[in-house]
């Protein structure tokens, strides 16, 4: 088995910065948060540059050339001493990102993972369960069952003009927050939360991405719309992918790792 790793690093941080909008309108990169001295872009590929499996790793960034060279000057140095390649993503949807970074794959390769940039916590023994299934199945997912109650909503929102943070509001950062009628309730029976890494025959997940509608929110769903099986080992729910700023401080207690402002003065550079 040799693998490519592709990791997904082109998006735009929206979710992210949402959480607290700047002023002046400036963005931050969850992928350049601090996590104990390294970004977490970085630790997300170094949870795969030391495995023997693991042949190739590609981190696809974003489209547009000026955010690619920026991309670059912020990472090209620690992720090649890794021996990370990057490349250019794509322009709109995720999609894209992987099938601009298929293009890029060593022809040795027998498999391809998919990890999510933003997911630096993954438990290496969540990995070795990926990689060891992977070996007799030629589509694995990790994922776990869902506990929490599941409601359908309606689209639109419905008038909340009370629901208003007084001091956040006298602040000038304060907004509603959306109200959304209940629909019904999902029966969450058989229903798995899915993770990363994500592994595929190569061969399989290049026939995934020659089909006409390659609109997914994950890659197994190709798979799955050529009727092809895909398998769910067991995840982990401290899996966490960083997606709002909140999810930071839980991230480095589960990782154990702190801040820049948490560490003595001499250790942050």
């Amino acid at each position: 088995m040799r693998i490519c790793v592709i990791i997904p690093a082109a998006g735009s941080s929206t979710r992210y910065n949402s959480d607290a909008p700047d002023p002046l309108g400036s963005t931050r990169s969850k992928l350049d948060e601090d996590l104990g001295g390294k970004t977490v872009l970085q630790r997300s590929v170094e949870l795969f540059n030391t495995r023997e499996e693991v042949h190739q790793i590609i981190v696809a960034g974003p489209h547009n050339d000026e955010a690619f060279s920026d991309f670059k000057l912020r990472h090209a140095d620690r992720l090649s001493l890794l021996g990370a390649s990057l490349v250019q993503g794509g322009k709109d949807h995720r999609y894209e990102t992987v099938a601009n970074a298929l293009a890029h794959i060593d022809e040795s390769c027998t498999h391809v993972a998919i990890h999510d940039a933003a997911r630096p916590a993954t438990d290496p023994a969540l990995i070795d369960r990926v990689i060891d299934t992977a070996k007799s199945h030629p589509a694995v997912v990790p994922g776990t069952p869902v506990s929490d109650t599941l409601k359908r909503v309606e689209p639109e929102p419905i008038e909340n003009a009370g629901d208003v943070d007084a001091v956040a509001s006298i602040l000038g950062v304060g907004t509603t927050h959306a109200l959304h009628r209940v629909e019904s309730t999902v029966d969450r029976s058989n229903l798995m939360q899915i993770q990363t890494p994500q592994i595929f025959e190569r061969g399989l997940l290049q026939r995934a991405y020659a089909q006409d509608d390659l609109a997914s929110t994950d890659d197994a769903g190709l798979i799955e719309r050529l009727g092809e099986p895909v398998v769910v080992v067991e995840g982990d729910p401290l899996n966490l992918k960083l997606t709002r700023q909140r999810d930071l401080p839980l991230l480095r207690a589960i990782m154990g790792v702190q801040g820049p402002s948490q560490r003595p003065t001499h250790k942050r550079f």
